[in-house]
This record gives C-alpha cells, structure tokens and sequence, in this order.
C-alpha cells in the first residue's frame, strides 16, 4: 500500500488517483502515534478522489519525534571521501523543524550559502515502538519506506565539524513524496535509489549496497534508545554527493529524490 498526507488529511494512491480516506489523523506520523498500523487503512472509507498530479503533498510524517541520520553507509561515498568502512553505524540526528514536504523548497541559509549539498537516501519510518529489538525481527517495527533529501552544508560540517547543525538549517529534510508498506517490496533489502539534479543522474544504487541494512540499523539504534512510532532514520547516500564534485546547490536548481515504489520526492532549491 502507497500513501501519502495531503494538506486535508491522508490518501491511498491508487494508480493515478488518490484517495482521500475518512480517518481522523491529519499525516501518516499521526496513526503510528496512535499506536495504530497503516494496514488498517486499506480498509477505510474514501470521502473524495483526485488526481496524483497537481495534488498539495506534504511530508507524510509532519513532524517525527526523532530523525535518526546514518553517514558513510556505501562504499563509493566511503571512497569519495577517504573514509574506510566504520565499525559500527555513524548515527547524527537532524531536528525535526527541517522536515518539508514534496514541491517545497530548498532554501539557501545566508550563515552558510556557498556549500548546500544534496544527499538523496532511502528512509524508514518506525511503526511499532522498539528497544532491544533482534536483527531478525527489526522490519515488524517498520512501517513504511519513503525517500529523504539529506541536504547538508559542507561549510558548517567540516570547518565546524558540527555535522547534526551542517543538517538542520530550515528545510534542509524534505521528505516523502509517498510511503509504501515494506509488504509492497519483493525483498525489502534491496530497493532501489536514484538522485537527480536539474534532470541529470548524479546517484544510483540499491540498500542491497548498504554496510548497514536496515534490519541491522533498527536493531542496533535500539539497544542504545528507544525508537518511537513516527521516528525516521534515513539510511545513508550513495557515492557522487555534490561535494565531491564541487557542483554544489544554488537557487533555480531541482533535485529529485527517486526511491523504488515511492513517488518522486522532487524541491526546488531557492534563495532565502
């Protein structure tokens, strides 16, 4: 199942079309809070139907709890940036006031304007409250899968090395378009990731690729912090981030996040 909050509320996506349920909760972050699973919402009334295209998307969880972020996590970003595989997962944590939906956009922070970068990566959202969870069992406490935009200012990461600050300018989080239920995936573990600035591929891989799955990540973040319904952890970008390639963001630039089975997580990038 595919869904995504709308700006009235939540919807299936049902091949061109969305429909718009009859439920009670403004965003998909508030039927998880509500202890409640997304499957349930194959099965709730629709009040309205629309088009996909056109439609007012929001980020599908408005504002998580926590957003738990995993660097060096592929080994041609390793490469790129002179980083040998990490024994243990590098976690950061992004504020949640970053978060911004589909079409919104990025915006260039005047305390750090020259050095914007994208990161596109695939992210989970946590269904199920987890502490001391087995790697075995790690994917019954996720949710859904979505795409996230990791954008960072370089500046602010490595003249400060602050790397949770260098991600949590306003905006710098989008999120969504859509989530999709890991039951839609053939095999959850291997999804695949493209990003794409102003049309051209600049990334491409598959979590087949990751050092850290997700299984592995959910297990291990919990037995050092509980994971609450609603948290998202994005797993880490693949090789050629802007940074390396000194092709940075400026205004009138778009990127596009495309992850497998979800709606394209597309924002302009403007000036403040």
């Amino acid at each position: 199942m595919q869904l995504v909050t709308l700006r009235d509320g939540i919807a299936r996506v049902e091949g061109e079309s969305l429909a718009v349920l009859d439920v009670p909760w403004p965003d998909v972050g508030a039927v998880l809070e509500d202890q409640e699973t997304l499957q349930g919402l194959a099965i709730a009334g629709v009040r309205d139907r629309r088009p996909v295209l056109g439609a007012d998307v929001l980020a599908p969880v408005l504002r998580p709890g926590k957003v738990w972020g995993i660097g060096i996590n592929y080994l041609k970003h390793g490469e790129e940036t002179g980083n040998e595989r990490p024994e243990v997962p590098r976690v950061f944590i992004k504020v949640t006031s970053a978060v911004i939906g589909t079409g919104a956009s990025i915006l260039i922070p005047p305390a750090a304007p020259d050095l914007v970068d994208y990161e596109g990566e695939v992210a989970v959202i946590i269904g199920r409250r987890a502490t001391n969870v087995p790697e075995v069992s790690a994917w019954s406490h996720v949710a859904a899968v979505t795409a996230c935009n990791d954008v960072s200012a370089r500046d602010v990461q490595r003249g400060m090395g602050n790397v949770g600050l260098a991600k949590s300018f306003d905006t710098f989080c989008p999120l969504g378009a859509s989530v999709v239920t890991p039951d839609e995936y053939d095999d959850p573990d291997d999804i695949g990731l493209r990003t794409l600035v102003n049309g051209e591929l600049r990334q491409e891989a598959r979590t087949s690729e990751l050092f850290f799955g997700v299984p592995y990540v959910v297990s291990w973040l919990s037995r050092f912090t509980t994971l609450e319904p609603g948290d998202v952890i994005t797993t880490g970008t693949p090789g050629r981030v802007g940074g390396q390639a000194t092709d940075f963001l400026a205004p009138g630039d778009v990127v596009e996040v495309q992850v497998e089975r979800v709606l394209p997580l597309v924002n302009p990038v403007a000036a403040t």
